[in-house]
């Protein structure tokens, strides 16, 4: 079946009901079916709703969706977990079938990689490419599968946030095939990988252990710590992203032979933590791991377990992370070098020179750490919490005291999605937001990547200043979150706009929208679908469900 006789498949199936006239989506109509069930008019080309469905129905390969069908033709983790929030309101079986495609490739020590290769797509299409990561080789004592292919590093925890989402969408049709009895394990042991095998700083957060993990691969904070990274040749690989992108948007030259340094250390030495020479605590990557532990105390508490626990762990997360990369002078976080060695005092970082290190680094935090002793099979899994021990991974590499990164980021910003993050940190971030660095709702519609009074800002360079829609999402459901309703509001509605006059690009100028790197991109298109569905008051629809589902015949498990 061709993907228009999908969409339009799907048009008796129940869809939300239209939106106020003046939305950015005026051009959908509205049908209903005979139970009065409000559908897509599918027939409105115009339609953002069928826009995004599209763009989700081409990428979408039969067990997954790649970001991209030309620069990312694979299953990527953190944009699978997006795109799967997104789905769940067109097919929650679609989105259902994208976790447990992911998590089926999880390594036995807990990491979820983050790329899942398709053996279908040649080698040279992208790099760095399954020969280059030998996962099923260097991962052995890591215990990476045999069966398939994976990178050896990790992407952000969204993985609990997005499966409870899922859920939510159609409880039915989650206990029916036991979705969260068969990934709650999957997650609990994600988690416990990263808080334990990945506390390199002792202080009780998850390092990255190399830029890609964060995500937000070409930051402006990465430029310190890699900057004692010798790079590989540039003989030594070929980047394929340069054929898909503009060099001048892309990572340089000589950052990227920093990255395959770094990715091959790591792969040579076995993927054993607490090994290489860059650690780094970032905010947004703790603020998810924090988002998503206190959504598996939910899933747990659904399956029957309680969940008191998981939202301790969470609590103590929170405090852990204001403890550790918070700046109330600068009023915002920022990421710690753990490697690094300088100190300065709170509030004094170098706006000028922009070097240094940050804050003083407070007391180590003493006393017990919750371990995570979920069991890994079962339909209950429950919560084994020790009060007892810390991690000692890197713990002969660690500096005394590491240092912040006075970079002003978007990563600094994503813990306002934290539901009990003290309100007067949560109050300097706002205002943080709408200053000059960020300038939301003045200079900017959108939030830029990197601070736009930074000397590194470039508002086309990836993650050196353009806006990206997932951490727009992060952002608007922080506000939101903390009753900032009207800041909320307007970020929605330029998404949404944005989205749609950039043809889902994969991040845009924060200026003025125009799109960069590849269109038709998958967590853009999902949550374009997220935001026009999940809005109390305007046009929400709890289902929203059957554009694809009635073609996935098979398509899922169970």
């Amino acid at each position: 079946m061709d993907r228009t006789t999908q969409l339009t498949a799907g048009r008796t199936e129940p869809a939300p009901p239209a939106r106020p006239p003046g939305s950015p989506t005026t051009s959908r109509t509205r049908e209903t079916t005979f139970s009065g069930a409000p559908v897509y008019d599918l027939a409105v080309p115009g339609s953002l709703h069928v826009r995004a469905a599209q763009v989700l129905d081409a990428n979408w390969t039969g067990t997954s969706t790649v970001p991209s069908r030309g620069l990312y033709p694979h299953q990527w983790s953190w944009d699978s977990a997006f795109i799967a929030i997104g789905l769940r309101h067109i097919s929650p079986l679609r989105a259902q079938t994208e976790l447990e495609t992911l998590l089926d490739a999880q390594w036995a020590d807990g990491r979820i990689p983050h790329i899942v290769f398709n053996p279908s797509v040649p080698l040279d299409a992208y790099f760095p490419s399954p020969d280059f990561w030998r996962s099923s080789t260097a991962g052995r004592a890591a215990g990476a599968p045999r069966t398939v292919q994976t990178s050896g590093i990790v992407q952000p925890p969204v993985h609990a946030l997005a499966a409870w989402l899922v859920h939510l969408a159609d409880p039915g049709l989650s206990l029916a095939r036991g979705f969260l009895a068969r990934v709650y394990p999957h997650l609990a042991a994600w988690h416990r990988y990263l808080l334990h095998r990945r506390d390199l700083g002792g202080g009780g957060l998850a390092s990255v252990v190399h830029p890609w993990e964060q995500g937000m691969d070409n930051s402006p904070a990465w430029d310190a710590p890699l900057s004692r990274i010798t790079p590989a040749p540039a003989r030594s690989f070929r980047r394929a992203d340069l054929a898909h992108g503009a060099p001048e948007d892309r990572p340089t030259d000589l950052d990227y032979g920093r990255y395959v340094r770094l990715a091959t250390e790591y792969r040579d030495g076995g993927y054993a933590d607490g090994t290489s020479r860059f650690a780094v605590e970032d905010p947004a990557f703790n603020a998810l791991l924090i988002a998503s532990e206190h959504a598996l105390a939910r899933i747990a508490q659904e399956l029957g377990a309680p969940g008191t626990a998981r939202h301790a762990r969470a609590e103590r997360l929170t405090e852990a992370l204001i403890d550790r990369l918070w700046d109330p002078g600068e009023g915002m976080f920022f990421c710690r070098d753990v490697y690094g060695d300088e100190t300065r005092e709170s509030g004094a970082l170098d706006r000028d020179r922009r070097s240094g290190s940050g804050a003083l680094d407070r007391d180590r935090r003493s006393g017990s750490r919750a371990l995570d002793r979920d069991q890994r099979s079962g339909s209950r899994a429950l919560d084994r919490d020790l009060r007892s021990g810390s991690s000692a991974l890197g713990s002969e590499r660690r500096s005394p005291t590491g240092g912040l990164v006075p970079e002003r980021t978007v990563s600094g910003l994503i813990p306002l999605l934290l539901p009990t993050l003290p309100r007067d940190i949560a109050n300097a971030l706002v205002r943080t937001l709408r200053g000059p660095h960020f300038s939301l709702g003045d200079a900017t519609r959108l939030v830029p990547s990197y601070d736009l009074l930074g000397e590194a800002f470039d508002p086309h360079r990836y993650w050196r200043g353009p806006a990206w829609f997932n951490t727009g999402w992060l952002l608007e459901r922080g506000l939101r979150l903390h009753g900032e309703q009207a800041d909320a509001d307007a970020l929605r509605e330029a998404l949404l706009e944005t989205a749609g006059t950039s043809d889902f690009a994969e991040y845009v100028d924060p200026y003025t929208g125009e799109a960069c790197g590849a269109v038709g991109f998958g967590w853009t298109a999902a949550l374009t679908l997220d935001l026009l569905h999940d809005h109390p008051g305007q046009g929400v629809s709890p289902t929203g469900t059957g554009t694809f589902d009635r073609s996935d015949k098979g398509g899922g498990r169970g």
